[in-house]
């Protein structure tokens, strides 16, 4: 695999995505994919797609796109004890990153139902693999994020310093035989934001269909920010496209969650979205340097 030369794209910087699904063909064959074939059919992932990709196709992918670097989840999606749930262990990411540390990162996904057990893992995940934040589903718990089952782990990555990303907005129907609440109203942030003022919480998948209630957060607080993923950037609603663009600059990032949104779709349409420069080139990758201290953190 040769290394990514951000020459070669059309914004002359690599971009940064920070919400990637761990979708390969041996996820599949572990039963590790929390989606089924009917969700993957309602968000049009290439047929050639649905039964995984290969990392190191992936690569290719981020290749074409202008991707330099992406964040590949170690996903926990639910109480594993109940069916349906699944995971992606963290050593899985933890290898892949190993492997091509120069384009991957890895988040620690949360289960706040493992207790003192998931707040260990989750230090060893971020002292000893190297992984840049936390990711919570809060739908696949059932409890809103401001839910006091989620408060040991906030104050865990806060006295870690690192961010934790978590899914706001409605959720889709993953599974045919189970269907999750969509506990995930932004205005859920609210709280947590005031009671880990040193923690930095992004709500990703634009908080959608509550976007401006999204907006409303990351206005009101210093720690809270947002992301665009899980909707291609032509349907972003127009509210966010104009916060991304002026007074929400330094306060959005870019994702695909991959593979709803496959990467080459996601970059050519934000392109096609007229963001001014230096907005565009926050929203893509210096944003994300900065709140995840990677190591080319921007002035």
């Amino acid at each position: 695999m040769t290394a990514f030369d951000p020459a070669a794209t059309r914004t002359g910087y690599g971009a940064i995505d920070i919400v990637v699904n761990v979708f390969t063909p041996e996820a599949f064959a572990e039963g590790r994919i929390p989606t089924d074939g009917r969700f993957r059919e309602q968000v049009r992932t290439k047929e050639s797609d649905r039964r995984g990709v290969s990392i190191e196709d992936y690569l290719r992918k981020m290749d074409r796109a202008g991707i330099e670097r992406s964040f590949l989840i170690a996903v926990r999606c639910g109480d594993l004890r109940v069916k349906g749930s699944v995971e992606i262990p963290y050593e899985w990411v933890r290898d892949i990153c190993a492997k091509y540390p120069d384009r991957f990162s890895g988040l620690a996904g949360i289960d706040p139902t493992r207790g003192i057990k998931g707040l260990k893992e989750l230090d060893v995940a971020i002292k000893e693999y190297g992984f840049v934040g936390g990711h919570l589903y809060p739908h696949w718990f059932s409890e809103a994020p401001d839910s006091a089952i989620y408060y040991p782990y906030y104050a865990r990555c806060a006295e870690l310093g690192v961010p934790i990303m978590m899914q706001v907005g409605h959720c889709l129907v993953y599974q045919q035989d189970r269907r999750l609440p969509s506990v995930g109203r932004p205005i859920t942030l609210d709280k947590v934001a005031i009671h880990f003022p040193e923690l930095a919480i992004i709500g990703i998948h634009l908080g959608y269909p509550w976007t401006d209630e999204m907006i409303s957060c990351c206005t009101k607080h210093p720690n809270v920010y947002m992301a665009g993923d899980a909707y291609a950037p032509k349907h972003w609603p127009p509210q966010a496209v104009h916060y991304a663009n002026t007074y929400g600059q330094d306060k959005f990032l870019f994702g695909t969650d991959w593979s709803v949104i496959d990467p080459e779709r996601a970059m050519n349409e934000m392109m096609d979205l007229d963001f001014r420069p230096e907005p565009l080139k926050k929203i893509l990758r210096n944003n994300a340097i900065r709140l995840f201290n990677l190591p080319d953190a921007p002035a």
